[in-house]
Order: structure tokens, then C-alpha cells, then sequence
């Protein structure tokens, strides 16, 4: 089974909330909520593919610096395996925008049951709601 490499981050605002960003029609798991990332590219670090991800969907620009590791996820699909390491972030610089069409949630970590995840997803809610 093939591993992939998803890069996954907790954007954190001043109010103690998380980002989650709805998946776009057309798109595998459509209308399902997840964390801001995507898939680190060969050659790249999971550093580097959230700071691109990030720039990409959300318009907004952050450094390695300020990305913190917290967790991972690890998941097998059916047709492939999900490795996922999951940074928080508390700094950046613009206003997030959604830059693809998708949907997006500020969403306090006691609220995250009440939004539909992915499976890789769903271990993630009670680290967050310990950390937060």
C-alpha cells in the first residue's frame, strides 16, 4: 500500500479558535472539514509544504519558525496509507481568505465533534482540545 506524506497545521487566532477548511465539491471526501494543508511534494519538507499550502489557499504568509510540531496522524484507506504530521501555528501575516472556493470555520476546540471529518482527522480533535 502506498504511503503519502500530508502535511496537516492548527492555525490558532487570538481568541484561541482553530481554522477548519470545508473540502470543495469535486474533490475526494466533498463537504467534509479538515485542517489548512496538503501533500508534501518530493524534496520538499512538511515545513515547506505547509508554508506553501497556506500561501496557496489562505493567502497568507508564515515562516518554519512558527510552526510548532503538535501531533501526527496516521490512517490507512482503502487504496492508500495517510502519514500526517500536524503543526500548530499561532503567527502569520495577511487575512485568511479562502483562495480555492472552499468554506471556511473558526471553531472553538469544544465545537470540532460538531463538524464532519475525514477519519485521519477525527484522533486529531482531543489533542487539540488538550492543548488549546
Amino acid at each position: 500500500m502506498k504511503t503519502v506524506l500530508v502535511a496537516a497545521v492548527a492555525l490558532i487566532d487570538a481568541d484561541g479558535r482553530v481554522l477548519l477548511a470545508q473540502r470543495p465539491e469535486g474533490k475526494a471526501m466533498a463537504g467534509l472539514w479538515e485542517f489548512p494543508g496538503g501533500k508534501v511534494e518530493p524534496g520538499e519538507t512538511p515545513e515547506a509544504a505547509l508554508i506553501r499550502e497556506l500561501h496557496e489557499e489562505l493567502g497568507i504568509d508564515t515562516w518554519t519558525s512558527c510552526l510548532a510540531p503538535l501531533t501526527f496522524a496516521s490512517h490507512s484507506y482503502d487504496d492508500f496509507h495517510l502519514l500526517m504530521p500536524v503543526y500548530a501555528c499561532r503567527r502569520w501575516q495577511g487575512i485568511v481568505r479562502p483562495q480555492e472556493g472552499q468554506s471556511l470555520a473558526w471553531v472553538r476546540a469544544g465545537d470540532l465533534r460538531n463538524y464532519p471529518m475525514p477519519p485521519a482527522d477525527i484522533p486529531l480533535i482531543p489533542v487539540l482540545q488538550m492543548w488549546l
